[in-house]
């Protein structure tokens, strides 16, 4: 049980942390975006910026994968 609600706060900060993450990566989301209904190529910083958040966002989701994962065995 102890370690069900550790896992649980686990998934909820990961949550959090992703949520945080795309509110970043929004930002450089609308940059590009901007640029390319303006017909300019996108600031290599903003590519750059948009990437990493993206790779960030996708780690994160793994690990927040995982805990669910290691919650279900858990229960089982």
């Amino acid at each position: 049980m102890f370690e069900e609600s550790i896992i649980k706060k686990k998934i909820k900060k990961s949550k959090k942390y992703i949520e945080m993450l795309e509110k970043k990566r929004a930002r450089s989301q609308a940059a590009l975006v901007t640029a390319i209904l303006s017909n300019q190529t996108p600031g290599d910083e903003d590519v750059e910026y948009f990437n990493r958040f993206t790779e960030l966002i996708e780690a994160e989701r793994n690990k927040m994968h995982g805990f669910m994962k290691d919650l279900e065995d858990l229960k089982k």
